[in-house]
């Protein structure tokens, strides 16, 4: 078997990304564990003190991000000779265990301050692994956490720029993946909790990593 080719694997992690942060952010008070960008920018209002954002949460979030983009620089060197597939599949049954074991946690034990902490970990490291693979693969405007650079080629390359139009259905199918999959995390969040959009993001990462091949 072939496997799905790279492109339809990224964006459908594109639309995971987008229910991990809605629970990150709705839900872990108001930090992101996918989108550094947005992190960054949290970090300097914590730490300015305006209300409802916290400074521990926040770097706890940024700080395993940064381990898990070693640990998955590291992993690449080792994979490097190899094939993308496996490299790939590696990475993303990691990412499944570690958001499957934050859901099984936000079922477990609810509201605890230990089990906020314990989601912010897992699915911050989770996410810096896969962003530390997917910047390895180099796809072109396909990075699943952020579209600052998507949008700006959109724009860029549109008939109001250079007229160039190059990938603009793969940078539109980017930003639709990423709203369909905050709205969708968004909803579960606010009817149902935190627990499900993790497991169904969990998941998709484990049915993507038995899907996925190593072709762009």
């Amino acid at each position: 078997m072939r496997g799905v080719r790279l492109v339809v694997v990224l964006l459908a992690l594109t639309v995971v990304s987008g229910l991990i942060d809605a629970v990150s952010y709705l839900g872990l008070g108001r930090v992101f564990t996918a989108n550094m960008t947005g992190n960054v920018v949290v970090l300097g209002f914590a730490a300015a003190g305006a209300p409802g954002f916290s400074v521990p949460h926040t770097a706890t979030s940024l700080g395993c991000f940064l381990l898990g983009a070693a640990a998955g620089g590291r992993l690449a060197a080792r994979c490097r000779q190899g094939s993308r597939r496996t490299w790939t599949r590696l990475t993303l049954t990691a990412e499944a265990l570690m958001v499957g074991v934050a859901g099984a946690a936000a079922f477990a034990w609810p509201g605890r301050p230990a089990t906020v902490y314990a989601l912010i970990a897992l699915t911050a490291f989770a996410m810096g692994l896969r962003n530390a693979t997917v910047r390895k693969l180099g796809v072109p405007d396909l990075t699943t956490t952020v579209l600052t650079m998507t949008l700006t080629g959109l724009a860029a390359e549109s008939r109001l720029g250079d007229a160039g139009g190059r990938r603009s259905a793969r940078r539109t199918a980017a930003v639709i993946a990423m709203i369909a999959g905050a709205w969708l995390g968004a909803w579960l969040v606010l009817h149902h909790g935190l627990g499900i959009p993790l497991l169904i993001a969990a998941a998709a990462s484990a049915v993507l990593a038995a899907v996925a091949s190593g072709r762009e």
